[in-house]
């Protein structure tokens, strides 16, 4: 028995999000962009991106037809670019393994370029209503909260966390249990200020039953983001991305002052095939 069930469920019914991707008729493919948008970025930065996204490529074939690059290009400034090419290679794989349609089963959702386990129990439970345990880090928390009293969950999913998140999953909408325990880490149950108070499973939270004890595990990292790597790559790509002709190196020269770090950024987005050479100097690939 889950006794978080029903208070989870009717707390969603009031208070869950218009979301397009939750909308029904949403296409299997459509879900799957969604969940790679997500990953580490907000909704709010995630949903004009995945509109004009789907208007473009509405199928797997569609985006399976273009290049590479077209991919990273629309990706925009939405931060992670690789996740433009992972969805370009599940685009050319489910053309070629699975006749363009996006496979239901969770085995070969894993087995498509760079789905991992959470994307694929998503996939298949969001998409096609499978009974999966959809361990993403709203949910971890969540569950970690409520049922192991702790603030935050291990950096990795433990044997532990799937066990529990699996013997929580329903029998009857499995998906609908999902999707509503991941809203509820996103809305109330949030990292930073949980609205203890606004919580449907407050009574029977036992991190609020032992006084909300503080994390004891490892430092946690926080999300700096100004004079590093990850921002000298964002600036360099910025510059391939927004032309369309090969840019020499002298205009990436000129966005990044750091020559060693400069250099160092450049060669990751080639080793991440984000950007290829040129005669002349650096595009997006084909």
């Amino acid at each position: 028995m889950n006794a978080l069930l029903e208070p989870v469920l009717d707390w969603y019914a009031a208070a869950a999000r218009d979301l397009p991707w939750r909308r029904p008729g949403t296409t299997p493919w459509a879900v799957m962009v969604s969940e790679l948008m997500l990953q580490q970025t907000p909704v709010v930065r995630v949903l004009p991106v995945y509109d004009s996204w789907l208007e473009r490529w509405p199928t797997p074939a569609a985006l399976a037809s273009e290049p590479s690059g077209e991919a990273v290009r629309a990706w925009g400034r939405l931060g992670y670019p690789r996740r433009a090419l992972r969805l370009h290679a599940c685009a050319v794989a489910i053309v070629e393994r699975h006749g363009g349609e996006v496979p239901d089963r969770y085995d070969d959702l894993r087995s498509l370029p760079g789905v991992g386990d959470y994307t694929a129990a998503a996939i298949a439970s969001f998409a096609f209503g499978g009974s999966h345990a959809v361990l993403d880090t709203n949910v971890r928390r969540v569950l970690g909260r409520a049922v192991s009293a702790t603030e935050f969950p291990p950096r990795s999913v433990t044997r532990a966390e799937r066990e529990l998140a699996e013997s929580l999953v329903p029998d009857d909408d499995p998906a609908l249990w999902a999707v509503a325990v991941m809203e509820l880490g996103a809305l109330v149950c949030t990292a930073a200020k949980p609205r203890c108070d606004a919580c449907p499973i407050v009574e029977q939270c036992e991190w609020r039953r032992s006084g909300r004890p503080a994390y004891q595990g490892p430092p946690r990292r926080g999300q700096t983001y100004d004079g590093t790597d990850r921002q000298c790559r964002g600036r360099l790509l910025a510059v391939v991305r927004d032309s369309d002709r090969v840019v020499p190196k002298a205009r990436l020269d000129a966005v990044w002052s750091d020559d060693a770090q400069r250099e160092r950024a450049l060669g990751g987005l080639l080793a991440d095939g984000l950007v290829v050479s040129r005669p002349g100097g650096y595009a997006l690939p084909d």
